[in-house]
C-alpha cells in the first residue's frame, strides 16, 4: 500500500522539471556536438574541445540546453524558435574566430587556458 502524498510533496515534483538531458554536457557532446556541423578551422569559425574552461561558453550553452528542455515540448515552433532565437546567435559569438570565447584556441590545437583577462571593474564607489 502507498502512502498518500502530501500537496507540498505534489507541488514540489510539478516544479522539477524532467530534462531529456542530465547536464550541459550530455547536451553538447549528445546532441549539439553532433548536430552543429561547421568548418571549424580557426579563420571563419573555430570552437575549443574544453568549452566546459570557459565560463562564457559555459554560461552559454547552459542557457541553450535549458531552452532547449523547454522549448521541445512545443511540437509546433518549438525547434524552430530555439534554433532561430537561441541556437544561431549563441554559436555565432561562441563560434566567432577574433571576438568569441574560442578565440585563442583551437579545434585541432585545443585549449589555451586563460587567453584573455576578465572584463575590467572599478571599485565600487562608497
Amino acid at each position: 500500500m502507498t502512502t498518500p502524498r502530501t500537496s507540498s510533496e505534489t507541488q514540489q515534483d510539478a516544479a522539477e522539471p524532467e530534462f531529456y538531458f542530465a547536464d550541459v554536457y550530455l547536451f553538447v557532446s549528445d546532441y549539439l556536438s553532433p548536430t552543429v556541423r561547421r568548418r571549424i578551422n580557426g579563420s571563419s569559425a573555430t570552437w575549443c574541445p574544453k568549452w566546459w574552461e570557459h565560463p562564457e561558453a559555459g554560461a552559454r550553452l547552459s542557457a541553450l540546453w535549458l531552452a532547449w528542455e523547454h522549448l521541445r515540448h512545443d511540437p509546433a515552433l518549438g525547434m524552430s524558435t530555439w534554433w532561430l532565437h537561441h541556437a544561431d546567435p549563441h554559436l555565432r559569438v561562441l563560434m566567432d574566430p577574433d571576438l568569441g570565447p574560442f578565440a585563442a584556441c583551437s579545434p585541432r590545437d585545443g585549449h589555451t587556458a586563460y587567453p584573455f583577462d576578465p572584463l575590467p571593474v572599478d571599485e565600487r564607489p562608497a
